[in-house]
């Protein structure tokens, strides 16, 4: 069975057990059928789960609340919370609770330490999953000389900035300036293995010497090499860029 299938039949396991154990112990209320009792519950999770895989990469990744972890778990939970009281309210209604004005703040409260409890450990459980990191091995330097040789004699010895694609062929970017070879990205990519470098998007591999600036253009970052030159950085990419210190 494909990972993906797994991963969704597992999420799926899980709201369905947590709207179970919500309607069993009559959180909020025990009155109204059985079967809508369960549907608010789940529907309300469910809210809560997508709502999440919208906060989590926008507070996370796009850092819209900044690096500190404290304030990104407020803020993501803060986003989170807002659609989940919302499907509660409407659902308490269809039971015959309507929530007057003066309940909402409590209620919302309420929802809010849920979320960030929630939030909080999805952060730690998340942390705990990943590989333990290991010492950086040393930089490969005869991977770019390596490299390099395929260049006419006057790139030999030069720095390496930046390869990106233009249909079969490779432009080698160099402190030297640049030269066409006929190559595939990702046979450069293998061979450019161990150099400080990483690939930041499908066209383009990138030196860490070789980046002189960074900017954001509409939310999206884009590395300028030494030259000017400018490179985006693809969402696919962008951990990995972070990762070495790109961005």
């Amino acid at each position: 069975m494909p990972q993906f299938l797994k991963d969704r039949l597992r999420d799926t396991a899980v709201l369905l057990g947590f709207a179970a154990l919500f309607t069993f112990l009559g959180v909020y209320t025990s009155d109204g059928p059985l079967w809508l009792r369960y549907l608010m519950w789940f529907v309300t999770i469910l809210t809560g789960g997508m709502s999440s895989m919208l906060a989590i990469p926008l507070v996370f990744e796009r850092r819209i609340a900044g690096d500190h972890l404290p304030m990104q778990v407020i803020v993501a939970s803060a986003i989170i919370a807002v659609p989940v009281q919302l499907s509660l309210y409407l659902f308490m209604g269809a039971l015959g609770h309507w929530a007057g004005p003066e309940v909402l703040p409590l209620q919302f409260v309420y929802v809010y330490v849920v979320c960030l409890v929630m939030t909080f450990l999805g952060v730690l459980i998340s942390r705990a999953r990943r590989p333990h990191a290991v010492p950086a091995a040393e930089p490969d330097i005869d991977a770019v000389a390596r490299f390099l040789d395929r260049l006419p004699v006057k790139y030999r010895g030069a720095d390496l900035w930046a390869v990106s694609s233009e249909d079969h062929y490779l432009r080698v970017h160099t402190n030297r300036g640049e030269e066409l070879i006929l190559m595939r990205l990702a046979d450069a990519v293998r061979e450019l293995t161990g150099a400080e470098g990483v690939q930041v998007h499908r066209s383009w591999w990138v030196a860490k010497t070789g980046v002189g600036d960074k900017r954001r253009d509409n939310s999206k970052l884009v590395l300028v090499l030494k030259n000017g030159t400018e490179v985006p950085v693809s969402r696919t990419y962008v951990t990995a860029a972070r990762e070495a210190g790109l961005a």
